[in-house]
Order: structure tokens, then C-alpha cells, then sequence
């Protein structure tokens, strides 16, 4: 699996507003970010200093941010945060392709002391490679881990750094040579992958797991489902099961940083990519989303 596309190295990074070398340690051993996952994570794509989707992106920060019950109130404005991203991929020399990874996390507290509610905020970037090598030709080969179950509930749905079934997920694609691999809710239908939110095709309709299979809430999964429609592509929200896969015309993965990206194998399956490359133009079209 090529995840993330980056190359090369990371030489800054911004905690809670000051720029640090990169190995500078920011927590203890008693953080419960480290501890138990406690946070969420948004990873970005830049382009020429433009922060793609970045409305969608920092949506879904502040919106799970208040879900796990952070204290906001002296938290980063969006401009503060955008500026901020801004900053240290300059530093860096990131500033025209760039991965951005920005996490939040409960800070380090004293057990003698009420639990710390301002989250610290971690700003990372890296060089971004171009995904097209990999992308292009018959597609991806997909298959099912069948190591884990995700829930039905609101914090299935989160960017959380409890990440656990996804890397998981990501190590037993790997193994069995595959490059990414399909992730089952506890109904045992399919929720999302490894990396990505999951798109099929069928008689020239579009259908997607809706968030209450348990699905990450993709922001390019997001934008997708609100531009297609207008763009003539019929697309529904669908419980998905594997087998529907074997009479799917087409099959395509999402996410930020990505793009969109063709399946060309499940199982036995294959599927081709005349939609597929329909679509990823329209996404050219209204995001210029670069190859």
C-alpha cells in the first residue's frame, strides 16, 4: 500500500502555535492522546498553498471535537488553524505539494486535577509524490478483512486517532498482496476500506454506504455526494453487502488526499472504469483536484 504518497522528510512542525524542530517531544507518557486515542485527526491536501476542502475538513474537526466534549473557547479560529498549516509548510518547503496532517488530542493532565478539556493541536507536513503511478491502469486490488467488526454508531463515523481496525486492516492488505482491503460493519456489510470511503456502480447509478453503517464521514465522500447529482450521476446511499460487488459494474475508492481511485479486482471480479473516469473528471471539473 502507497499511503500517503509523500516523500522526502519533515524537518518543522507547529504545537499549539509555536514552530518546533521535528523531534521535539510534546507529551509524557501519562497523555491520554497517547494513552487511549483520545483525539481526531484531519489530513489535508495542499496544493500551491490552497488548502483543499479545507471547509469540509475543519467541519468535521470542530463538529467531533464537540462531540467528544473539548473546550473550544480558546481553540484556534479556522483562519488561525489555515494560517497555521501555512506557516510550518513553508518552513518546511512544503509549500507547493503537501500532506498535512493535523491532530488534536486530550493534553497532559495530573491525576490530582479535573481532566483537562483544551485539546492540543499538532500540525505536521510532508512533501506530497504524485499519486497517478500507482492510480491509473486496471486499478486497485481489493479484498475483505475479516479481523474486525466496526460499530453502528456516531463515533464509527469520527476521524479518530483510535485507529486501530484501519492500520490493522492496512497491515493484513499488505500481507495477502492486495492494496487495500474492504472493512465490515458488525452486520457484516461493508462500511468503508482501510484508507478510503467505497463507491460501486451499477446500471449507470452510484451507490455508497450511508454514515449509519459505520463508515468514516469522508470529506471527499462529502463533497462528492452533493456535486454529482447536479452533474447528472445518479447516486444513493445504500446498505452495501460483498456479494453485491459481484454484479457491480464498476468499483472506486475516495478520500482527500487521493482523489478518486480506480478498482480494477474483488476476488474474482473485475470491474471496469468507463464511470469511474467520468466522475473523476467532474471532481477535476469543479475542485481542480491535480494529478
Amino acid at each position: 500500500m502507497h499511503a500517503g504518497y509523500t516523500t522526502g522528510v519533515m524537518t518543522y512542525l507547529n504545537f499549539n502555535g509555536s514552530i518546533l524542530p521535528a523531534g521535539t517531544a510534546i507529551i509524557t507518557a501519562d497523555n491520554p492522546g497517547f494513552r487511549f486515542g483520545d483525539g481526531l485527526f484531519e489530513t489535508i491536501r495542499m496544493v500551491d498553498r490552497q488548502l483543499l476542502l479545507s471547509g469540509y475538513h475543519l467541519d468535521r474537526l470542530y463538529a467531533g471535537a464537540q462531540f467528544l466534549g473539548f473546550d473550544l473557547t480558546s481553540f484556534p479560529s479556522r483562519d488561525d488553524l489555515s494560517a497555521r498549516i501555512r506557516a510550518v509548510c513553508d518552513q518546511n518547503g512544503h509549500g507547493p505539494r503537501a500532506r498535512v496532517r493535523l491532530t488534536i488530542f486530550r493534553q497532559d493532565q495530573s491525576p490530582l486535577e479535573p481532566q483537562n478539556q483544551v485539546p492540543g493541536c499538532l500540525i505536521q507536513s510532508w512533501p506530497l509524490g504524485n499519486p497517478e503511478k500507482y492510480d491509473r491502469g486496471n486499478g486497485l486490488t481489493l479484498g475483505i478483512f475479516h479481523g474486525g467488526r466496526k460499530s453502528c454508531d456516531l463515533y464509527a463515523n469520527l476521524k479518530s486517532n483510535n485507529y486501530l481496525i484501519y492500520t490493522q486492516a492496512a497491515s493484513f492488505a499488505q500481507r495477502e498482496g492486495w492494496d487495500d482491503c474492504l472493512i465490515l460493519n458488525s452486520h457484516d456489510r461493508i462500511a468503508d476500506s482501510s484508507i478510503s470511503n467505497f463507491f460501486y456502480c451499477r446500471d449507470g447509478r452510484l451507490y455508497t454506504p450511508p454514515l449509519t453503517e459505520g463508515c468514516v464521514a469522508g470529506v471527499m465522500r462529502r463533497f462528492l455526494l452533493e456535486i454529482l447529482p447536479g452533474a447528472g450521476f445518479p447516486i444513493e446511499e445504500k446498505r452495501v453487502i460483498p456479494a453485491d460487488l459481484e454484479s457491480a459494474d464498476e468499483v472506486f475508492l475516495t478520500n482527500a488526499i487521493r482523489g478518486i481511485r480506480r478498482v480494477g479486482r474483488f476476488n474474482d471480479t473485475l470491474f471496469g472504469h468507463e464511470l469511474t473516469d467520468q466522475v473523476d473528471a467532474v471532481l477535476n471539473k469543479y475542485l481542480h483536484f491535480p494529478r
